[in-house]
Parts: C-alpha cells; sequence; structure tokens
C-alpha cells in the first residue's frame, strides 16, 4: 500500500471515511495526551502518589528519592507526548519501549500485575500507532514526520 500525501482537506475527509485513520487519530490523540498529562502529574501527585509505583531495586540504583525519580519519570513522558503529536512513527515506538520498561518495573513489585498489563495493553496500542503512522504519517523527502 502506498504512502499517501496529504493536502487541505484531506483530514477532514479521512477522518468521515477511513476506519483506519480514524484509529490513527484516535490512538495519536491518546498518546500525545495521556503521557503529557501523567507526566505533569509526577511533579503533583495529585491522581495518585506516583513514588508506590516505583520498585525497591530502582530506587536503590537511582539517585535521589523515589519522588525525584518520579520528576525525571515525568520529564521522559512529557518528552514522548511531544513526540508522539510531532512525529508519531517514532513518538509511537518511543512511548512503547518506555511503558516495556515500566512493565518490568511493575512486574517486580508484588500486587501491581494488573497494572503491568494495562500497561501491556497500551504498548499493544502505541506499536499499533507507530504502524498506522506509516500509512498515514509518512516521512517526507528532507523532513522526519
Amino acid at each position: 500500500m502506498s504512502t499517501q500525501t496529504f493536502e487541505a482537506g484531506t483530514v477532514g475527509r479521512l477522518l468521515r471515511a477511513d476506519p483506519a485513520y480514524q484509529a490513527f487519530f484516535a490512538l495519536r490523540t491518546v498518546f500525545t495526551v495521556a503521557p503529557i498529562l501523567f507526566g505533569l502529574d509526577k511533579f503533583t501527585n495529585w491522581l495518585v502518589e506516583w513514588p508506590v509505583y516505583l520498585a525497591p531495586w530502582i530506587d536503590d540504583i537511582v539517585p535521589g528519592t523515589a519522588q525525584q525519580a518520579m520528576y525525571a519519570v515525568g520529564v521522559v513522558e512529557i518528552i514522548a507526548g511531544i513526540v508522539v503529536a510531532l512525529i508519531p512513527r517514532y513518538g509511537g515506538l518511543l512511548v512503547a519501549a518506555w511503558l516495556a520498561g515500566i512493565i518490568v518495573n511493575l512486574l517486580t513489585i508484588p500486587g501491581f500485575y494488573d497494572i503491568a498489563l494495562r500497561d501491556f495493553g497500551l504498548l499493544v496500542g502505541a506499536v499499533a500507532l507507530a504502524r498506522l503512522a506509516a500509512r498515514y504519517a509518512p516521512a517526507r523527502r528532507g523532513h522526519p514526520a
């Protein structure tokens, strides 16, 4: 299947008519907004007390406190969301890799297996975004997006 060059009006037409583009658009939106919001929340702990989700063995090897580690996690998540918005082919893979790391972390904490399973589903969604982006957000000559 060939890649498409999008012109004015094409996005609206695809959103109305192409289920695959609708899936791409939904995944790109979610994987842009969610990492940015969760990343910002690492600084406030408004949704949840994030340091609880850091495995003790990781806390032992990273410098500083668990909360300080969560600040770094927050920065990475914000960057990942921005990369998804700008370059979804690579951003989807970045989010998938980040989720793989989160899953490893969660599998080493008893009682967090359900969250690890949920994050595996998100990882599959991020890979699907990257694959759909190969068609709907192809690299342009001289441009990475």
